[in-house]
């Protein structure tokens, strides 16, 4: 199946010095307000996850989450986590290191979409 979200070696390894010092690690791909589409990066369950999120899949052993909204926008496209040198304005456990996540995106192509990974609903 076609994975929604992939990972550069570059973000692999911030993760990795992350879960040295936090352990289990999530993403929620932001809608806008504060970094407008960045990707979050928090300790597994530090950000409450509901029934307007879905679950769009799993990066380096990190669940991936954004709202069913911004996903009915962004169902069509491939997302690729990667990081960039900068310090972002939020929350994500990055910030600190002077680096911010960032996602790459792409559309899928017509043989993508008819194998996609399915994402997970939640209730409240």
């Amino acid at each position: 199946m076609t994975k929604r979200v992939s990972i550069t070696p570059a973000a692999e390894k911030v993760i990795d010095d992350l879960r040295g010092r936090f352990g289990e690690l999530m993403f929620h791909q932001s809608g806008g307000c504060c970094d407008g589409s960045s990707p979050m990066c928090f300790e597994k369950g530090e950000f409450k996850i509901g029934s307007s999120d879905v679950k769009i899949g799993e990066v380096y052993g990190c669940e991936f989450f954004m709202s069913i909204d911004q996903f009915e926008y962004w169902k069509h496209t491939h997302l690729t986590l990667d990081v960039t040198p900068g310090r972002g304005s939020s929350f994500s456990l990055e910030i600190p290191m002077g680096i911010r996540f960032i996602i790459r995106s792409r559309l899928f192509t017509d043989d993508e979409l008819n194998d996609l990974e399915p994402v997970e609903y939640f209730e409240s």
